[in-house]
């Protein structure tokens, strides 16, 4: 018997070093890690401990023998990963790596404030304050009156197992030395400048919430969306709660083929009575019950094998009933690039999946269209979106990969709605240096820099996509933020760290803001709410509904304070 990865594995690793045999890959230290869509178990090498699954914070590790049907492709998938030599001879028992500590003089405490309050956010806030020794202090500053970000703001509503990686967070919440200032705006109610005053670094966690455009005619037509903005609103994130979006068409157009673009076009097919059950906006619900969209088509430019999705998106995209995953077989081209060395290739197994599970004729009145090789050419229609032209391409290789190539063929495609979903982009932070053209803070290992190749700012840090750019899932930050806070405790340690020059607490001058107590009112509101239909929570969409939830849940806990 094995235990068996699946689909909703967030790649946090937390069960890498609780493996007694090393059979979990690839780790956080191999070269594969930083693109790998999962993680994934040996079945060779599992001796069915069931260590990994007590600390898996999403639920996705299970027996072999306790699989449900839906997850059964995933006992090839895992040990697919094994078939080549390489990964096939991991070393095992391996020895253990441990937290390294950074020492300081006992009389130095690291005061930290940290902006933002998703993944990156509180990765980086628990690898602080897991150097208990140092005392560290964290402020996190959030300017909505929720923490989340991303995990509340970004991951689909019937992905409930992934959001449960808050749990961590909220973990990391309780610890001694941490404060959370929510419904605060750096740029608006603090500067930069006031929190170089009174902290030694300052670490910006600010995700990447704007988007790229398709820069070709007709995009600003009434009807074509960004697919963020599309998620933002059915996530329920009060900046896009008054958007509204025309489901009148039968057909929707997706450009890009990432993980997001399965998301959108997975919700906008899915049976509402399965949505129900989620905690997607109550405005959205409302308007997709009503939604005549029974066809999303999802374009990409290249094929199949260079596609952004990751297989457990695909999977999660067959496993709706009642849907259709239709493909054109011509399409399904088979160049792509082999596995080379360490560096394992999902490619081929993508086509693959395809070609088993895809079918070129319909039956059922709602699909989803996988188109390859199709890159947008113009939205069509006067005032508003009527149709799109798709360009026809080929692959070429070019430097060793291969790129899509206009044919000068082309097809236009009546539809009402067209999403484009070919990208996140960072925007600037207060007046901080910023790299135009990735999209980021400038940064060297987490130090931002002046420039792309000037010094370091001292004290200034960045983490997640804001440092790296939009890739890799929710785990992949845990890296990523151990990166940056390694940066920060060596410059601590050799005294490079700025000394607060300000000593007055930040409590006062911020008299409206939520901390930790006013979140917990709010979340134990949604809850509450969630639990009388059914749903893991019903979600708060305006900050003026939040802040009076925040505010009436405090006074009465202090009243049944009192009366205790």
């Amino acid at each position: 018997m094995t235990h068996v990865i699946t689909q909703n594995c967030c790649n946090d690793a937390a069960c890498v070093p609780v493996c007694p045999v090393n059979c979990i890959h690839p780790t956080p230290d191999e070269p594969d890690y930083a693109t790998a869509e999962m993680l994934y178990i040996d079945p060779q090498g599992c001796i069915d401990c069931g260590a990994c699954l007590d600390v898996c914070p999403v639920g996705a590790i299970a027996p072999d023998f306790d699989l449900p049907d839906r997850f059964v492709p995933y006992l090839d998938l895992n040990a697919g990963y094994y078939e080549d030599p390489v990964r096939a001879s991991y070393a095992q028992n391996p020895k253990r790596t441990r937290r390294r500590r950074w020492e300081a003089d006992a009389t130095r405490s690291l005061k930290v404030a940290i902006v933002g309050s998703g993944p990156a956010a509180c990765y980086a806030a628990e690898e602080l304050l897991a150097q208990r020794h140092l005392g560290a202090q964290v402020d996190m500053f959030e300017r909505l009156p929720v923490p989340g970000g991303l995990v509340r703001y970004g991951v689909a509503p019937d992905h409930q197992a992934t959001k449960s990686v808050t749990d961590t967070f909220a973990r990391t919440m309780r610890r001694q030395g941490f404060r959370l200032f929510l419904n605060v705006e750096v740029g608006t109610h603090l500067t930069h400048e006031d929190l170089m005053g009174r902290y030694h670094a300052v670490v910006y966690a600010v995700g990447a919430m704007s988007d790229r455009p398709l820069d070709i005619p007709g995009e600003d037509l009434a009807g074509s969306h960004s697919a963020t903005e599309f998620v933002a609103w059915y996530n329920g994130h009060p900046d896009f709660a008054d958007r509204s979006f025309d489901l009148s068409g039968e057909r929707a157009v997706v450009f890009g083929n990432g993980n997001v673009a399965l998301d959108v076009a997975r919700v906008l097919v899915s049976d509402i009575d399965r949505l129900r059950r989620t905690d997607i906006a109550d405005h959205a619900l409302e308007q997709l019950a009503a939604s005549a969209v029974r066809e999303v088509v999802v374009a990409g430019r290249r094929g199949p094998a260079q596609a952004a999705f990751t297989t457990p998106e695909l999977l999660g995209l067959v496993d709706l009933a009642d849907v259709d995953l239709v493909v054109r077989r011509d399409e399904l081209v088979v160049e792509h690039p082999q596995d080379d060395g360490d560096r394992f290739v999902m490619g081929p197994r993508k086509t693959e999946l395809l070609r088993r599970l895809g079918t070129e004729e319909p039956a059922r009145e709602r699909r989803v269209t996988m188109r390859f090789l199709a890159s947008p050419g113009e939205i069509l229609g006067s005032e508003r979106v009527e149709g799109v032209r798709l360009l026809h391409n080929e692959l070429v290789e070019q430097d060793g990969s291969p790129i899509a190539r206009p044919t000068g063929a082309y097809e236009d495609l009546s539809c009402g709605l067209v999403l484009r979903s070919v990208g996140y982009r960072g925007k600037n932070v207060g007046g901080l240096p910023f790299d135009d053209t990735r999209a980021i803070l400038p940064n060297d290992h987490g130090r931002v820099l002046e420039s792309a190749l000037g010094a370091v700012l001292p004290g200034v840090f960045v983490t997640g996509w804001i440092k790296r750019g939009p890739s890799g899932v929710i785990g992949t930050n845990k890296k990523c933020a151990k990166e940056t806070v390694g940066a920060l405790l060596d410059d601590f340690v050799e005294g490079r760290l700025p000394t607060p020059r300000l000593s007055d607490d930040l409590v006062d001058a911020l008299p409206e803001h939520l901390d930790l107590q006013g979140w917990r009112a709010i979340d134990r509101a949604e809850v509450q709410a969630g639990e009388a239909s059914g749903r893991p929570r019903v979600k708060l969409t305006r900050v003026d509904d939040m802040l009076r939830t925040a505010h009436g849940g405090l006074v009465a806990a202090g009243a049944g304070s009192e009366e205790r």
